[in-house]
């Protein structure tokens, strides 16, 4: 089956007020229709603006990273799935992550599990007593995540070959830190372009600030899209 870029770029909305973010989406009519809620725009308008976009048909990421005691948790993940939200993010954490799949339970949100933030690289590890690399830390996150029910995993798209090989189709493979070609890394230390991250197995890419503060966001969007496209073309020849 062939797969339409369009269903696979989630677009940041990573601003701080409903306004704004509803000014985005307006731009990326019929061009792109998956969101990312991130934890600044939540808290500034709460879960209105996820009744909102999924009442006009968007679909949206919450990406909210929990991690709390197990039964918080899956009274959380209960609220995000009466929200309509798609996706929901989950602080790595085995019982974390089983309390959320069990709070979902009946409802079509999928659990992701952050691994690794892509913000982070082998040297924040030591600086915080971990003598593992960031790819071995991804690799056994993931690994503990698909063994407590997870649906996907968020990782770079640096990780995503070697979570592919270990868990085959059996996880979903987010990836954030996508920078194209030309575009400053900016606070991300492991980044890819987006047919890099395609063929390394990621199933959905988010972008925020390449797009969103373009120029023409719309015009940097199709352009993303594009290149996914072609990517994902090859991958299916």
């Amino acid at each position: 089956m062939k797969i339409n870029a369009r269903e696979r770029l989630i677009v940041a909305l990573d601003v701080p007020t409903a306004e704004e973010a509803q000014k985005l989406v307006a731009q990326f009519e019929g061009v792109v229709s998956f969101f990312k809620v991130g934890l600044e725009l939540y808290t500034a308008t709460g879960p209105e603006l996820v009744r909102l976009l999924v009442s006009e048909g968007k679909k949206v990421f919450l990406d909210l990273k929990f991690l709390d005691i197990g039964e918080t948790v899956r009274r959380a993940t209960e609220q995000a799935a009466r929200l309509g939200a798609s996706f929901l993010t989950v602080h790595e954490s085995g019982k974390a992550v089983a309390a959320a799949v069990q709070g979902r339970q009946g409802t079509d949100l999928k659990i992701l599990a952050v691994t690794v933030l892509t913000s982070l690289d082998t040297s924040d590890l030591q600086a915080m007593g971990l003598t593992c690399s960031v790819e071995e830390l991804v690799l056994a996150r993931a690994q503990k995540a698909m063994e407590a029910g997870c649906h996907g995993v968020i990782a770079s798209g640096q990780e995503a070959q070697k979570i592919r090989e270990m868990a085959g189709d059996q996880l979903l493979i987010v990836t954030p830190g996508i920078r194209p070609s030309g575009t400053s890394a900016e606070d991300q230390k492991r980044t890819a372009a987006p047919a890099e991250a395609v063929r390394a197995g990621a199933d959905y890419l988010v972008v925020g600030r390449p797009v969103t503060r373009a120029p023409n966001p719309r015009e940097a969007a199709i352009k993303i899209l594009e290149e996914m496209q072609k990517a994902f073309d090859l991958l299916r020849d």
